[in-house]
């Protein structure tokens, strides 16, 4: 008889990897909810602004590579203990000489994206305690670290305006951070039977496998649009609607918490329908939410409810991604997660960048959202390419127990 969820696994590993997570995503994008207080310091363009809170995202994304290298060779638990000193280190610094250029701003952003690559740490450090029926679900769990983008923006505008400025919110974050990394300390263990190190060859050879890309494209569209999103949010509902920087970023946490909590759900419902189906469903609706939102709303509690719908559209679908991945690439999912992670950093690099060139070339955000709507109808039609051989190879009722 199958064993439930919560008979399986190893629970504490499962919360610190989420708690550790979550914390980090809270820091990564915190350029974000900042950015309207920053740029009205610095005197920035709407393309720089664009820029500053797309430069973690781009980071993180690379860095995800190397992170998932480091969690096959040194295992996951040390590879966050880096990453988790590496991004307190850099808030320090930047809280104790601050920031006063744009440039300072790019160069704190880069140290930022090792909060990001925390990506490629924490879902396999949870991943390998979990069988395959409970992938979706575990990794549901796992993910929902993604809500600390909704922390940041819930708490860092009003942080800034009651405590001297934003710059102290750097040094604010040394809190949370600081405790995070005690608990995972803590609590966190490595899964015994975890895949032998793998050589760099091995880590090129998974690329040769067309799976791999399409993977890396379908995250880079659900995970892409969410965090990017989550980057520009503060901006966008500031420079729509005519909100100060803490109301816009109470509007956007409401949004990025959207998002965020519903990934577990995501996860369990592709276990439940596979995730091939979960995430069709998922694309297109996400395309539609953005297409509606490229028109303009003028009403903002409309705009927040569309938005709202658009991020948890992707949340779920990056869920379904991740009950995928593992059936695919059960022995590599070390260097998929940071494959996969990377992808999705580089589409929302792409999303926060192009929405600020959108509004500084055209005086709006349309463009910028159309095209990434593009992206999600294009994302369908790869879906639909590609099931029938999924669901007849490594996904057939005889190749496993899970539905895909």
């Amino acid at each position: 008889m199958q064993k439930s969820f919560w008979e399986v696994g190893h629970k504490p590993t499962l919360f610190a990897s989420f708690f550790y997570f979550d914390l980090s995503f809270m820091v990564w994008v915190m350029l974000g909810p900042l950015a309207v207080q920053i740029a009205a310091d610095l005197n920035l363009s709407p393309a720089q602004k664009g820029l500053m809170v797309a430069t973690p995202v781009l980071t993180g994304a690379l860095l995800r590579i190397v992170m998932g290298v480091l969690v096959d060779q040194i295992k996951p638990k040390k590879a966050g203990l880096v990453g988790q000193v590496i991004v307190i280190a850099a808030l320090l610094v930047a809280w104790l000489h601050g920031i006063h250029t744009y440039q300072h701003t790019l160069l704190l952003g880069m140290f930022l994206g090792f909060a990001g690559a925390a990506f490629a740490v924490a879902l396999p450090l949870a991943s390998r305690w979990y069988p395959p029926e409970h992938q979706g679900t575990a990794l549901g769990i796992a993910g929902a670290g993604n809500s600390g983008t909704a922390v940041a923006a819930l708490f860092a505008p009003g942080l800034a305006l009651a405590y001297g400025g934003w710059n102290n919110v750097f040094g604010l974050a040394l809190i949370p951070l600081s405790i995070a990394l005690l608990v995972y300390v803590i609590f966190a263990k490595d899964a015994p039977d975890a895949p032998a190190a793998k050589s760099l060859s091995q880590y090129l050879a998974v690329l040769k496998d067309k799976d791999a890309w399409w993977f890396m494209f379908f995250y880079s569209v659900t995970f892409g649009g969410f965090v990017g999103m989550a980057s520009s949010l503060t901006i966008y509902f500031h420079d729509q609607y005519g909100l100060d920087p803490v109301h816009a970023g109470y509007f956007t946490a409401a949004c990025v918490f959207a998002g965020s909590l519903v990934r577990p759900f995501g996860g369990n419902l592709a276990d439940r329908i596979g995730g091939i189906r979960s995430l069709t469903i998922m694309y297109i609706l996400a395309a539609t939410f953005l297409l509606i939102l490229s028109h303009g709303l003028e009403q903002q509690t409309l705009g927040l409810t569309v938005v709202v719908l658009a991020m948890a559209s992707l949340g779920m679908g990056n869920g379904a991604v991740f009950q995928l991945v593992p059936q695919r690439f059960r022995k590599e999912i070390g260097v998929m997660t940071g494959l996969v992670g990377m992808a999705g950093g580089i589409g929302g690099f792409y999303l926060a960048s192009s929405l600020g060139y959108s509004k500084q070339m055209t005086g709006s955000y349309q463009m910028g959202l159309l095209i990434f709507a593009g992206l999600a109808i294009v994302a369908l039609l790869g879906l639909m390419g590609v099931k029938n051989r999924w669901r007849t190879t490594w996904g057939s009722a005889t190749a496993t127990t899970a539905k895909v």
